[in-house]
């Protein structure tokens, strides 16, 4: 087959810079992205509704002769246009106006407009509605069709996307050409190419615009399904890439680790012991390793990750552990330390929080080699850090890194032409129809077994109208010599509210305690202040932490037995779990109190019924990718992990057995055509899908 490049956008009329660089904020860089720019809902134009039978919030087409058209003076100048139809009157209000359009809306005129209906002071209104005026009585509405409503951004309006869509559907056969074999199109009955992105931009009917907003019209699935296709092709190349790759076969009789073992005091599950055994075959070959580790909250993923930095420094190679907060990388130097240094391992630390000497003291360490295993943040990916000799990598949480970051971090890795193997811990876990799609590229190990002794922690969900009795709650658990967190999320998408609110909260209940030592940390504290307060609840000297979400992961008090998290009706079902992790620690009995602010919405109220009775992570995270998708849940927003543009990974699970078919048949029998539905599809660097 003969593939066509990407269309420039300057092909089309009125394109130039600054529209080329609005667009490229939607992700749309050539004429091929418009076409697949698709609408997120569709607008009946079709009937003209009477004006007296108008309902609020409803988005419809009326039309009426103008009354009379004038500026309005109030908090905001606004120009009001009245118009009336016999039925009924309505006002048209525009904040941004000209000259000449007060002067087309002129009293007599007829006007056709069509708008969202909203409640006035005096009358029911449209606030900037799209209209057209008539020197006469309108002509009839033109039958069918609907009006398609796209994902837009500032300065860029409904109708300049329109049209610049419009422009490259006329051209839609010669742009996006088909590239699914003709086998695979009979197999699934699924529409050519071009016919479907037109019946996708512009349906005929109700019926047909139901069925793409339903998402079974068959136009979207045949997208959704090459879309999937990509992204398993894109894997298929990155795993055959990384296979070209060298690495360090890492040889080591295992006596490190068994020192360590024999000094732990308990027995490993069989879920780690199979996770250890998987990561060491990986590390033996001399191709680098890709292994996903997921597990449960206290699944003891940590230690099996030691298990193959030991094996990695037996060998005469350093491991980097990397984490993404100052406190979770924190808490893992003293857990490596307490394991490792006892069998003299040499344990080195890079944090943004070190001095200038220090941080000199400990980049020569890394450099020179006498730094074996080296625990840090972004600060291990830094111009100035170089390794004598890495051969592993552990990262903690992989999604909230960015892509570059890995990559920079592996890249420091490369010796003597050998990258760096990789391990990540995950505390998401993901059922694995749906690792084998977020993580396609990657071995994936699950530990599903949590270590004996654990148990399970209770779960009471309150109104805030109880906070007295959770009060009383605290001022007990603390009588018996135990700890408590208490959790204040995000209120509002602001960093400086959120931390307001926590500061608010800790002198609030340290007024309402007293006698109980209250500590706050937030990610607003420096890092040196942040740990002093962290080391003291640690210690015991601070019975009732007060904390952002910043201790959602990595904070380790097995005295603390109690945790409450205000306004948990607004985080996910994932994060809620991460939370209450923090407790149950030890072996005292445990309990989260989950505070919500009433009403409850419908989604709210399921995720705390959810927490409420479930433990169990897999189960828990399950119902999380339901009610939100794996995009929100593995945070894409952040890093540049793939996200999806047509299809949706837990709706379209049902289809990976056949888009993995069909891969292995695009492998197999039209190798030509991988390149370019990839490219269609997935847009970030593909050398940089290995990390």
């Amino acid at each position: 087959m003969t593939t066509t490049p990407a269309a420039a956008l300057t092909q089309l009329k009125g394109i130039g810079p600054r529209l080329r660089e609005k667009l490229g904020r939607l992700g749309i860089d050539s004429v091929q992205d418009l076409l697949f720019h698709l609408p997120m809902r569709y607008q009946d134009r079709t009937t003209l509704h009477d004006i007296g039978s108008l309902r609020i919030g409803s988005e419809v087409v009326v039309q009426g002769r103008v009354l009379d058209c004038r500026v309005h003076f109030g908090r905001r100048r606004s120009l009001l246009t009245r118009i009336d139809d016999d039925t009924g009157s309505l006002t048209m209000r525009m904040f941004h106006f000209s000259r000449s359009q007060q002067n087309n809306l002129e009293r007599g005129a007829f006007v056709r407009c069509f708008g969202e209906v909203r409640r006035g002071p005096r009358s029911l209104e449209m606030v900037h509605p799209e209209y057209t005026v008539f020197g006469d009585v309108p002509p009839p509405l033109e039958s069918g069709g609907f009006t398609p409503v796209y994902p837009a951004t500032e300065g860029l309006s409904q109708n300049h996307l329109r049209k610049l869509i419009d422009q490259a559907l006329a051209r839609v056969d010669e742009v996006a050409e088909e590239l699914l074999p003709a086998s695979l199109l009979a197999a699934n009955r699924f529409p050519a190419i071009g016919d479907a992105l037109r019946q996708l931009h512009h349906p005929d009917s109700a019926a047909e615009a139901g069925g793409m907003l339903a998402q079974n019209h068959p136009a979207r699935v045949r997208l959704a399904f090459e879309e999937l296709l990509a992204h398993h092709l894109a894997a298929w190349q990155s795993r055959r890439r990384r296979e070209t790759l060298n690495a360090t076969a890492v040889t080591a009789s295992g006596a490190l680790w068994r020192q360590l073992e024999s000094r732990l005091g308990f027995d490993l599950t069989g879920a780690q012991q199979r996770a250890i055994a998987e990561i060491r075959a990986d590390l033996e070959r001399g191709t680098p390793a890709h292994r996903l580790v997921q597990g449960d909250v206290g699944s003891g993923k940590t230690l099996v990750c030691a298990a193959a930095c030991l094996d990695v420094i037996e060998s005469g190679c350093q491991a980097a552990v990397m984490a993404p907060t100052e406190i979770l990388a924190e808490q893992h130097l003293a857990n490596f330390r307490k394991w490792l240094q006892p069998l003299g391992v040499h344990v080195t630390a890079l944090l943004g929080r070190q001095g200038a000497r220090e941080r000199r003291a400990a980049l020569e360490a890394v450099r020179t080699g006498v730094a074996q295993l080296v625990v840090g943040t972004h600060a291990l990916f830094q111009d100035e850090v170089a390794f004598e000799k890495l051969a592993l990598i552990v990262v903690d949480e992989q999604h909230r890194f960015g892509v570059m970051q890995r990559f920079a971090l592996r890249e420091k890795g490369r010796h003597n032409g050998a990258v760096p193997h990789q391990v990540t811990m995950t505390a998401t876990p993901i059922p694995r129809s749906l690792a084998m799609s977020l993580y396609a590229e990657m071995d994936v190990t699950t530990i599903d077994e949590l270590p004996p002794g654990r148990t399970p922690v209770d779960t009471v969900v309150l109104p805030a109208s109880r906070r007295d009795d959770v009060l009383a709650r605290i001022r007990d658990a603390c009588a018996r010599g135990e700890q408590v967190y208490w959790v204040c999320p995000v209120i509002e998408e602001s960093e400086t509210l959120e931390v307001q609110a926590a500061a608010d909260t800790a002198e609030a209940l340290a007024a309402a305690l007293p006698g109980i030592g209250v500590g706050l940390v937030h990610g607003r504290m420096k890092t040196a202040d942040k740990e002093v307060v962290m080391q003291r609840f640690r210690a015991g000297e601070l019975a009732l932490l007060v904390a952002t979400t910043v201790i959602e992961v990595g904070v380790d008090v097995p005295n603390a037995s109690l945790m409450v998290i205000e306004n948990a009706e607004r985080l996910g079902l994932s994060q809620l779990h991460q939370l209450r992790g923090r407790v149950g620690r030890g072996a005292r009995r445990s309990y989260c109190v989950l505070l919500y602010r009433a009403p409850l919405g419908e989604v709210a109220r399921e995720r705390l019924s959810i927490m409420k009775r479930s433990n169990d992570g897999f189960e828990i995270a399950r119902k999380d990718l339901e009610l939100r998708g794996p995009g929100e849940i593995m945070g894409t927003r952040q890093t540049g992990m793939q996200r999806m543009m047509v299809a949706d990974l837990m709706r379209d699970a049902a289809m990976l057995p056949a888009v993995r078919k069909a891969a292995a048949e695009i492998v197999d029998k039209h190798p030509e055509r991988a390149a370019p539905i990839i490219g269609r599809w997935v847009k970030s660097e593909m050398e940089l899908a290995n990390v």
